[in-house]
């Protein structure tokens, strides 16, 4: 860094005002936490661009004086890859005045936007042209568009919709010297070449700073039904998902793994919640089926309980009748997790496997965690529709913070290296960051290492842009 503090204030100011720049500690607090409640570093300083122009401007500056940047969007990262760095401070670019919903075309069934917008306001927007935007997450309400995109973010309809990686028709970037790459188009086919808008998804903001997307939209559904089914174990589980794919055909949207233990969280967390059923089941199955056409959904999703509970896997089940229901039987997904953190210190993680691996990497990952820890309790649920699994352990709770850190790291690494057996990710969604660094170097080949390096090197020779995040900080 070869500039002051001061004249990077001085010039940040210039451009943007007094409101687009934070510096004040007390002010900024909330642009060192995310989600996970880690806090690192402080940063330089926060600044707040209104457009594309500003960020670049911003950018092309730090370039020619060496600042290092990090991009953030809304504060909801789990793997501390948006929070500014401890050892080397940060200029934190926010993105969350660069909200405009620029473009909306329904016959074309896409939607350009600034990278700001709040994922929400996205979904609102496309409902209200009869269109869809699928990609769905427990922090819709806060998580921005550019941030979903920069870790190919996932969430609950995967298996009908894809990653995000598959909902994006085109990108606006800024890259790491200043310069605007404008790759908006909104092709559905486009077959010139190299993909440049893939290598920017899922790069968590280390090649360059989103500033627009050109989104996919889908038909609204008419019509959706949400089931809550109980079954008697994970493999029941894996039968009835085989089961529903082909009796749902593609309107199978969500399909998720929800253990006796994941819902009594969800009850601890929220007590306005009731059991579902009348009876506790060792495993639950959350489903749910859309259709924009005329399609007769309860007899489709009674037709999958009726071949289930005569083949076993069904033992009993709920479906909703109306919005509200529905709502409710989701809130227990929700609830899930917020009863985690009030258990306080836990193991979470976001792995991914093979679908037809998942049951027989279930069991063995159980008993080896339960072998090391018998009082750790497994809180293991997810999207099992694509194969992702939030294998969770909440230690003993008669263990002291660090007693309960030491072995919650040691049983993260036997974990890993089972999910590495069984040739899976341990990133699913939620990217690498500075949290999973560690372990997915571990898991590279040497030539993985060179590509990867190779690109970042190629985009950001001078390491300025979100260092330290998926490869570590050149010295």
């Amino acid at each position: 860094m070869n500039i002051d503090q001061n004249a990077l204030r001085a010039f940040l100011t210039e451009l943007m005002g007094e409101s687009g720049v934070i510096s004040e500690t007390a002010d900024t607090s909330r642009y060192t936490t995310d989600w996970s409640g880690e806090r690192l570093g402080e940063p330089l300083l926060v600044a707040r661009p209104r457009s594309t122009e500003e960020v670049a401007a911003i950018v092309s500056f730090c370039h020619r004086h060496q600042v290092p940047m990090v991009a953030q969007g809304g504060h909801t990262g789990l793997v501390g890859g948006a929070l500014p760095d401890a050892e080397r401070p940060e200029l934190v670019i926010s993105l969350e005045r660069l909200n405009r919903i620029r473009d909306i075309d329904p016959l074309n069934f896409t939607l350009s936007v600034d990278s700001g917008c709040v994922l929400q306001t996205i979904k609102d927007a496309a409902a209200e042209s009869d269109c869809d935007f699928p990609l769905s997450l427990g922090a819709q309400g806060s998580c921005q568009i550019g941030g979903n995109i920069a870790t190919n973010a996932g969430g609950l309809n995967v298996l009908r919709f894809g990653m995000m990686r598959q909902l994006v028709l085109g990108l606006e970037v800024v890259l790491p010297d200043g310069r605007i790459w404008n790759g908006m188009h909104a092709l559905h086919k486009d077959n010139r070449g190299y993909d440049l808008k893939q290598l920017f998804i899922g790069a968590e903001g280390t090649l360059g700073i989103v500033t627009g997307a050109m989104l996919k939209l889908f038909p609204k559904p008419e019509t959706t039904r949400t089931a809550l089914v109980a079954v008697p174990d994970v493999p029941a589980a894996l039968a009835l998902y085989a089961q529903a794919r082909r009796s749902c055909c593609d309107l199978l949207s969500a399909f998720e793994l929800i253990p006796r233990a994941c819902l009594e969280l969800a009850l601890e967390a929220a007590p306005s919640l009731s059991d579902p059923l009348e009876s506790a089941y060792p495993v639950y199955v959350l489903l749910e089926v859309a259709a924009s056409g005329p399609v007769d959904l309860d007899a489709m999703i009674e037709h999958l309980f009726e071949h289930g509970m005569q083949d076993g896997h069904v033992l009993d089940g709920v479906l909703a009748a109306n919005d509200t229901q529905a709502n409710r039987l989701w809130q227990i997904r929700e609830y899930m997790v917020e009863g985690q953190q009030h258990r306080g210190e836990h193991l979470r993680t976001d792995i991914s496997l093979p679908i037809s691996s998942l049951s027989e990497f279930y069991d063995e990952a159980s008993r080896a965690m339960i072998a090391r820890s018998p009082n750790t309790e497994i809180i293991a649920y997810g999207h099992i529709g694509d194969g992702n699994l939030h294998f969770n352990l909440l230690p003993p709770p008669d263990l002291d913070l660090a007693a309960k850190q030491a072995l919650l790291h040691e049983l993260e690494g036997e974990l890993f290296a089972i999910v590495e057996r069984y040739q899976g990710s341990i990133s699913a969604e939620h990217g690498i960051g500075r949290v999973k660094q560690a372990p997915f170097l571990d898991g590279l080949s040497d030539l993985e290492r060179e590509l990867i390096s190779g690109l970042k090197t190629l985009f950001d020779p001078d390491d300025l842009m979100a260092a330290g995040r998926i490869l570590p900080r050149r010295a």
